[in-house]
């Protein structure tokens, strides 16, 4: 096969995992302009078209699709082939392309990351945040970041960060204005702060008590997507939060909020690093997985 087909049918890979050519170009170093006229010389030379485009997005058709489907784990044998070479160097180099949620990002890995980076300057980590949950392998992700009940059971998850406790907090000021909830439920006649996550689910509060297990959509004067705004309103006294109790451990312990329901606050797993089940890992995965494992 010519090696301009090689190189398009491999940009063409790209184009359909990230379903822009503006961000397709920026990974492959190329303008959107040329990525686009490859395209369509490609989808000349094979008498198909490949993608469906409009103003606003790109997609693959039908026959894109099938040929993705081809593709993709010939592309992995050889980026794995050509990462494998980091076994003859002195230090590991290569991409990792992970993908998590915003949480993850803002607390693990801001701590975490940089240091893995100061150490491996070889290695580039490219971090996709998104709260949806969505399959790694379609999307061209080495790895993802979840909380352990997130994580498909067909992956291999490594533990990277400590059990996690959601809690009910609010000021002493709510509290004493609207008396302390006895059970999860009496949160039904509360204001309550809730968060809408990136694939707009609006997230059910969790309780655990006994082997007993409680979800409630609660309902208050804010919904947000944002955790840092959601805990501002609970700290003005705007209502009640539940949130991650390392989030507001000072707040507990300065007395700007007080906890509630703590015996229906029970640890569940923290986060785990997942990634497909192949015989052989990545080599700068590899690397990130051994840094980054409890």
């Amino acid at each position: 096969m010519a090696r301009h087909n090689l190189n398009d049918l491999a940009a063409f890979a790209v184009i359909a995992r990230t379903r822009s050519f503006t961000a397709a170009a920026a990974e492959l170093g190329v303008s959107p302009s040329a990525l686009s006229h490859a395209m369509r010389a490609l989808e000349e030379r094979l008498g198909l078209r490949l993608l469906a485009r409009t103003t606003r997005s790109v997609a693959p058709t039908e026959a894109g699709t099938a040929l993705l489907g081809r593709l993709a784990p010939a592309l992995e044998q050889i980026e794995a082939g050509v990462a494998a070479l980091s076994d003859w160097r002195d230090t590991p180099a290569g991409t990792v392309r992970l993908t998590t949620f915003h949480w993850i990002a803002s607390t693990l890995l801001a701590r975490r990351l940089p240091d893995f980076l100061a150490r491996h300057p070889g290695i580039t980590v490219e971090v996709s945040v998104d709260d949806g949950l969505h399959d790694i392998v379609a999307l061209g992700f080495d790895a993802g970041i979840r909380l352990g009940e997130s994580v498909e059971r067909d992956m291999i998850a490594v533990r990277i960060g400590p059990a996690l406790r959601t809690v009910v907090v609010a000021t002493p000021g709510y509290w004493d204005a609207h008396g302390r909830p006895g059970h999860p439920r009496d949160l039904l006649g509360h204001a309550c702060i809730n968060y809408r996550n990136g694939a707009g689910t609006l997230m059910p509060w969790e309780f655990e008590q006994g082997g007993r297990t409680l979800r409630l959509q609660v309902r208050g004067p804010l919904v947000c997507n944002a955790s840092g705004l959601a805990l501002a309103a609970v700290r003005a006294g705007c209502g009640v939060g539940w949130a991650m109790e390392e989030d507001v451990t000072e707040d507990l312990a300065a007395g700007r909020l007080e906890q509630s329901l703590d015996s229906w606050s029970q640890p569940y797993p923290g986060a785990f690093l997942y990634h497909p089940s192949r015989r052989q890992v990545p080599p700068p995965l590899r690397t990130l997985i051994d840094h980054f494992r409890m």
